[in-house]
Parts: structure tokens; C-alpha cells; sequence
């Protein structure tokens, strides 16, 4: 089992991934930046930063323009960040 901080870690990876993915819309890729910057902020701490991010992952992960393939990176990056303990 990874420890939170390789978890964060995978996800920033992951978010990378879809930001340089030029067949996701630029909405999309926006909103996976703006996630990423979220999640490598240091002055919260790790619960907190993954809370955030999956808030506002929330936003895009019913968009119905995006492809099949980001959705399903989507749902697996939440899952991941589902994982990072709150405390």
C-alpha cells in the first residue's frame, strides 16, 4: 500500500497526463491544472490538499464533452485521492 504522499504524488502524474493531452478540451485540461496546482501546495496538508482537488474534479467529471478515456482517468484519480486519510 502507498503512503499518502505517493498517492498525491501519482495523481500530480496523472493530472500531468491529462493536461498534455491535446485531445481533452481546454476546459477540461484548465480545470486539471488548476487541480494539480491545488494538490502541490505545500502549506495544506495532505488530507485537506486531496479533499480540495477532488472538489474540484467534481466539476468537469460529468462534462459531456469529454472522452471516454479522461472520464475513466478521472474516476480513477478520484478514487486514488478517496484514499488520502482526512487527519
Amino acid at each position: 500500500m502507498s503512503t499518502p504522499e505517493q498517492t498525491i504524488e501519482n495523481c500530480i502524474q496523472m493530472l500531468s497526463a491529462i493536461i498534455d493531452d491535446g485531445t481533452i478540451p481546454r476546459n477540461i485540461r484548465r480545470v486539471a491544472d488548476e487541480t494539480r496546482t491545488l494538490l502541490m501546495h505545500p502549506d495544506n496538508d495532505l488530507g485537506m490538499r486531496a479533499a480540495e482537488a477532488i472538489s474540484k474534479i467534481d466539476e468537469i467529471s460529468s462534462d459531456p464533452n469529454m472522452p471516454v478515456h479522461a472520464r475513466t482517468r478521472i474516476w480513477e484519480l478520484v478514487s486514488q485521492l478517496e484514499t488520502v486519510p482526512l487527519d
